[in-house]
């Protein structure tokens, strides 16, 4: 487990900060049992042991270390264990909704497995693991629970209402909502649990605007912090300014309502383009007009460095008529880590936008860092529409 290969000094300053953040409790809840909001807890465990924060991707993870994908969650207990919600399908919810039973349990195994698994292909992951801020009265509970794949030869129904399909397999219990499309795991607090006790402030914002009015705190070593290039603070992004989102589709059909949005013959299939003889490589990310017009990226024909998210880096420039393409070069560097090591497609097979779907993302987000970098991750689906409302 990650807690255990961690020093004792990391997990103390750890759950110092948490208990700090818990005794304010009061700014936004009256219940007895401390509040911390999961952004919070995620940046404070990336701060204290140093791991990767991926709150922009919205993935299966929430932060990396050492090759450990670590999925982070805070939440209220009630008594020994909790279901909590580990994955969404709505995109899927029409087929979902047809199935029954057994059925539904293997489809959900699919579309799971399928997720965790572009993100181990994405982050170069090797192993896995739930990460706990359980809350209860007067105390927080932290405790690591294993991230498994859903094991389907193992699979057993449990309980098949109309409301919900409960179902086991030989590592976990799972509960799958139909109207909400959500499925949810049960989380056991285990008895070695590291436990703190929180006394929460029946006043936090007096102590505030003391500690405003009177600042005391001694900050040290305070001008040899240096922010890490390869981090990104997600916490004051400006859209178009800051960060871009692109399909990978043809945002222009899907508006349309066509049936197959992803074009078969150009972007990220242009090597099935005809007019000439064209390699598997060939393929381009579409950059539609209204981001263009941002002028986020580089000018044309102008090479930049595209981090993808192991770390790798890629030179990238902006290329066709009207600037409409983002590549790399050699062009198949893009369609080998995006096609063949992410999606998982072979060469010859057309990306189609169910394959999207089944994978939960439909589109990429393009973040710039100070030091002229531009940092490439997946983003969840109808990102791209959401983020044109933004700008």
């Amino acid at each position: 487990m990650f807690l255990n290969v961690q020093t004792q000094q990391k997990i103390e300053e750890y759950q110092e900060k948490l208990k700090a953040i818990g005794a304010l409790s009061k700014l936004f809840s009256e219940s007895d049992k401390p509040y911390i909001q999961y952004r919070i807890a995620e940046n404070i465990f990336c701060d204290v042991f140093g791991a990767e924060n991926l709150a922009r991707a919205d993935g299966a993870y929430d932060a990396v270390i050492n090759k450990c994908g670590i999925g982070i969650k805070t939440f209220v207990l009630n008594g020994s264990s909790k279901v909590e919600k580990v994955a969404e399908f709505n995109a899927d919810s029409s087929i979902l909704r047809t199935l029954r039973g057994l059925d539904l349990a293997n489809r959900l195994a699919d579309l799971r497995n399928e997720r965790i698994l572009v993100a181990d292909r994405t982050y170069d992951i090797h192993k896995r693991v739930y990460h706990i801020i359980g809350r209860d009265k007067g105390v927080i509970k932290i405790f690591e629970d294993n991230y498994d794949l859903i094991d389907k030869e193992s699979i057993e129904i449990i309980d098949d209402s109309a409301v919900a399909l409960k179902f086991k397999d030989a590592l976990n219990e799972y509960n799958f909502n139909h109207s909400k499309s959500v499925l949810m795991k049960r989380f056991t607090v285990p008895n070695n649990c590291k436990s703190i006790d929180i006394d929460i402030i029946n006043d936090p914002i007096t102590i505030l605007r003391n500690a405003i009015a009177n600042p005391r705190v001694q900050v040290e070593n305070m001008n040899t912090y240096i922010e890490p290039t390869n981090q990104i603070t997600q916490n004051e992004l400006t859209p178009g300014e800051d960060y871009i989102i692109l399909p990978l589709y043809s945002a222009k059909r899907k508006a349309k309502g066509h049936s197959h949005i992803v074009p078969e013959k150009s972007q990220l299939n242009q090597w099935n383009a005809g007019g000439r003889a064209r390699n598997y490589g060939e393929v381009y990310i579409p950059i539609p007009v209204e981001i263009k017009d941002l002028d986020f990226l580089p000018p044309r024909e102008e090479p930049f460095t595209l981090v993808i998210p192991s770390g790798e880096e890629f030179s990238a420039k902006v290329c066709q008529e009207n600037g409409k393409a983002l590549m790399t070069n050699p062009n198949n560097a893009l369609s080998n880590w995006m096609l063949r090591d992410i999606l998982n497609l072979k060469e010859g097979e057309l990306l189609t936008y169910n394959k999207l779907i089944e994978i939960g993302y439909d589109s990429v987000k393009i973040t710039k860092t100070p030091d002229n970098k531009f940092y490439i991750d997946f983003t969840k689906l109808d990102e791209y529409e959401l983020f044109l409302e933004e700008i």
